[in-house]
């Protein structure tokens, strides 16, 4: 197992607890700077996906890992995900952040122009 963050204290006592320390290794690293006991793995259980499936940035690092220690015919979990999306408009949001610059009292050009970077940004 490899995990960065610190719960991979408590994941080792919960393996020592359950007398799996000769079949679970935890390593505390990033996957990116990790140095495997072994060359190759069988499996690769990751749970990657943030908000909107790719919200924290985690995909590179599981292809990264996928890449560099998967076994040829190895498995990872979860194997696929499913993204749907819906087009919605938020008035009150567009409002507040794009025809707010409608009213500002100041040069045609500069309203214009900070009004297109404000629609570039959302």
């Amino acid at each position: 197992a490899v995990e960065n963050a610190n719960i991979a204290k408590h994941a080792q006592d919960i393996i020592r607890e359950n007398n799996l320390t000769e079949k679970i290794t935890v390593i505390k690293s990033k996957i990116e700077e990790a140095e495997l006991p072994v060359p190759k793995v069988d499996i690769i259980i990751s749970e990657w996906m943030g908000y909107f499936l790719l919200y924290e940035s985690m995909l590179d690092s599981i292809l990264f890992a996928r890449d560099k220690w998967l076994n040829e015919g190895g498995i990872m979990l979860p194997d696929r995900a499913t993204l749907w999306i819906a087009s919605i408009e938020d008035e009150e949001y567009k409002n507040k952040k794009i025809h707010f610059w409608d009213n500002v009292i100041t040069t045609l050009f500069l309203t214009h122009q900070i009004r297109s970077m404000a629609v570039s940004y959302t």
